[in-house]
C-alpha cells in the first residue's frame, strides 16, 4: 500500500470524487479543494505530499495557486488541463509544476504519475548517499539541497534530479529525450521543450561559477555536464 497525502484541486466534484476513491484504495489519505482560494488555504492546513491542480478553477485559476505555493514549498505539483484547453507547458514548468495530465485521463495513468513524480521527490532511502560534488558545487539529492560556493540555491525538485543525473554522469551526452525518459520516469507525454525549460533555470544558477566544469549543450544532440 502507499502512503503518503494528497491534495485534489478540481471544480468538478465528480473528477475529484473518483480520484479520491481510487487514491483511498491505494493507500493514500486525501483532501479535496474546488476552488483555488481553498486550494492555497488548504494546502497551508493539510501540508499534502503532492498537489493535483486543475487549472480552470473559480477564484484563482491554477497557474494562480502554483505561483502562490511556490512562494512557500516545492511540494511537487501535477496540473490537470481538459483536453482543447490552452495549456502552456513551458509556462506551466516556468510557475515550477513537476507534470500534467490532460483529461479525460485514465485514473490508473493519474495513479502511476503520482506514484512516479513522489518516488522522485524525495523519499529515498536514508541510507543511500545520492550526493555529487565538484568545485564550488555540492549536489544532495538526499535533501534536495544545491549549494553553490557553499551557499544553498532554491532549486525546484526536477531541476535538482535533471543536474544531479546528468553530473552523476560526467561528460556523457544524453539526448533530449534520454533525460526525458530517465529523469522523468516514464513515458512523458510532454515535447522536449521540457528539459529545454529545466536546463535554462540551471544555467541561470550555475553560469561562470567554476572554469572546472560546466552544463554543456551538444547542438543537434542534446546536453552534458562537462568536467575538464
Amino acid at each position: 500500500m502507499e502512503t503518503g497525502k494528497i491534495l485534489i484541486v478540481d471544480d468538478d466534484q465528480n473528477i475529484c470524487e473518483l480520484l479520491r476513491l481510487y487514491a483511498e484504495k491505494e493507500g493514500y489519505t486525501v483532501a479535496l479543494a474546488h476552488d483555488g482560494r481553498k486550494a492555497v488555504e488548504c494546502f497551508e492546513q493539510e501540508n499534502p505530499d503532492i498537489i493535483l491542480l486543475d487549472i480552470m478553477l473559480p477564484e484563482l485559476d491554477g497557474w494562480q495557486v502554483c505561483r502562490e505555493i511556490r512562494k512557500k514549498s516545492q511540494c511537487p505539483i501535477i496540473m490537470l488541463t481538459a483536453k482543447g484547453e490552452t495549456f502552456d507547458k513551458v509556462l506551466g514548468l516556468e510557475l515550477g509544476a513537476d507534470d500534467y495530465v490532460v483529461k479525460p485521463f485514465e485514473t490508473k495513468e493519474v495513479l502511476a504519475r503520482i506514484k512516479a513524480v513522489l518516488r522522485r521527490s524525495g523519499k529515498q532511502d536514508p541510507n543511500e548517499k545520492k550526493v555529487v560534488t565538484f568545485d564550488k558545487l555540492s549536489i544532495n539529492l538526499n535533501n534536495y539541497e544545491l549549494k553553490v560556493n557553499g551557499v544553498q540555491v532554491d532549486t525546484p525538485p526536477k531541476e535538482m534530479e535533471l543536474i544531479y543525473h546528468l553530473a552523476s554522469n560526467p561528460n556523457r551526452v544524453f539526448s533530449r529525450d534520454q533525460l526525458l525518459d530517465e529523469v522523468w520516469g516514464f513515458n512523458y507525454y510532454g515535447d522536449s521543450r521540457t528539459v529545454d525549460v529545466h536546463v535554462k533555470r540551471l544555467r541561470e544558477k550555475l553560469e561562470g561559477v567554476s572554469d572546472q566544469w560546466s552544463l554543456k549543450t551538444v547542438w543537434g544532440v542534446g546536453y552534458k555536464f562537462e568536467v575538464k
